[in-house]
């Protein structure tokens, strides 16, 4: 693999920035406050420990940072179900958001599985 200069040069990275932007779409005019702030709040976490972590001293700083960012993806997949359930997106949305947090956690986990196996 090559050597990564800038964390913005990660396609993990690129993929938060993707699902953060639609989250502030779907949910802008949604008048749930508590509901907006949590899911923009996890997308936001997504994005700003992949970054955090790049920055870090040793790939298991990166590692511990990338959990977050996979916990805080979860996160944000299950709150697109009560998003669904409450009618406050489409089901073919959430259902494409729960799919890019998804496809988002299996990157993270396997960069992680990457940087364990650099060891």
């Amino acid at each position: 693999m090559a050597t990564v200069k800038n964390f913005e040069d990660l396609e993990i990275w690129k993929m938060s920035r993707e699902l953060v932007n639609l989250i502030y779409s779907d949910f802008k005019s949604n008048r749930d406050f508590v509901f907006r702030d949590q899911i923009t709040r996890a997308g936001i976490s997504v994005m700003n420990n992949i970054s955090e972590g790049f920055w870090r001293k040793s790939d298991s700083e990166f590692q511990y940072f990338l959990n977050i960012s996979k916990g805080s993806a979860g996160e944000v997949k299950s709150m697109y179900y009560i998003g669904e359930d409450q009618k406050m997106v489409y089901s073919e949305t959430a259902l494409d958001r729960r799919n890019k947090a998804q496809r988002l956690i299996n990157s993270l986990g396997a960069f992680i599985k990457y940087l364990n196996s650099k060891k």
